[in-house]
């Protein structure tokens, strides 16, 4: 195996047990840095201290990231203003909070014949939440519904 020492000088190639025994000489560990190299590399280090500070750095870089939910309203053809005005309240809440909108349109029994105003309601939902959000995906049919995605912009 490839040795490295301590301060990242290289040691040369030798056996596993000359390399362990140069490892504990140090008060080190040896650790196996990649086993799918020809020949497999080792580096003498503190394992507790690399473990410390590995698991540090994604504790970071998970904090730093931001997780998308995608949230679901559900309209229907016949739903009257005060409650349409509910739910666009409730799709810019959650684009302001960063998370994507589908919105669903349930067609029941006859209004399946009557798509052209659920069609009608999706656009008038989409200009609603126009300043918040911009439409990922464009209202498609499936089934009996009618959906599309709803991504919140960026703040400039």
């Amino acid at each position: 195996m490839r040795l490295i020492g301590a301060d990242g000088e290289t040691l040369g190639i030798m056996s596993s047990a000359k390399a362990l025994e140069i490892a504990y000489d140090q008060g080190m560990d040896l650790v196996m840095m990649s086993a799918q190299a020809v020949p497999p590399v080792c580096k003498i280090m503190d394992y507790g201290k690399f473990r410390f500070e590995r698991d540090k750095r994604e504790k970071e870089a998970k904090k730093k990231q931001q997780t998308v939910e995608l949230k679901e309203i559900q309209l229907s053809c016949r739903i009257d203003t005060h409650d349409f005005e509910t739910k666009v309240n409730h799709a810019r809440r959650f684009l302001s909070d960063g998370n994507k909108v589908r919105v669903v349109m349930k067609f029941k029994g006859r209004e399946m014949s009557h798509m052209h105003i659920g069609r009608e309601v999706l656009d008038k939902f989409e200009a609603a939440c126009a300043d918040l959000g911009a439409v990922d995906k464009k209202p498609v049919l499936d089934g009996r519904f009618m959906s599309m995605v709803i991504s919140p912009v960026k703040a400039k």
